[in-house]
């Protein structure tokens, strides 16, 4: 963990530049310092069908889903947040300074009696720093 989903209309397709937004917000959360490198996965999902709002041919969004492991405090966790809204608030300036865009994150703390994973990326990684 982390993991980050982003749900996006696909009307960004052509304009939200979303390989460069998984690499800024990968950057955020490092920046953090709460996760390990071979921890993070970012995936961003195109929406093809979708109704916002008005119906505004127009109107977009992204929704940010970052799911963490548990045992952090909730100001840890607000951080974390701030962080990775920081970073797409930036790279989505030019869509939010539109009225037809809108951009949303929440964190949800998996169970750890519920949260299996199987991981090979992080021996690697740690080797290359010791």
């Amino acid at each position: 963990m982390p993991h980050l989903t982003i749900e996006y209309s696909a009307n960004l397709e052509t304009v939200g530049d979303l390989p460069m937004l998984c690499l800024a917000l990968r950057a955020a959360l490092l920046s953090t310092t709460f996760f390990e490198e071979g921890a993070i996965r970012i995936r961003a999902i195109p929406c093809p069908h979708y109704a916002v709002a008005d119906l505004a041919p127009e109107n977009g969004f992204a929704s940010l889903l970052l799911r963490i492991g548990a045992g952090r405090s909730l100001d840890d966790k607000k951080r974390i947040g701030a962080a990775v809204m920081a970073a797409a608030e930036q790279h989505f300036a030019t869509q939010l300074a539109r009225p037809h865009f809108a951009l949303s994150l929440d964190i949800l703390e998996n169970d750890p009696q519920l949260s299996w994973k199987t991981n090979a990326i992080h021996s690697r990684l740690r080797a290359k720093k010791a």
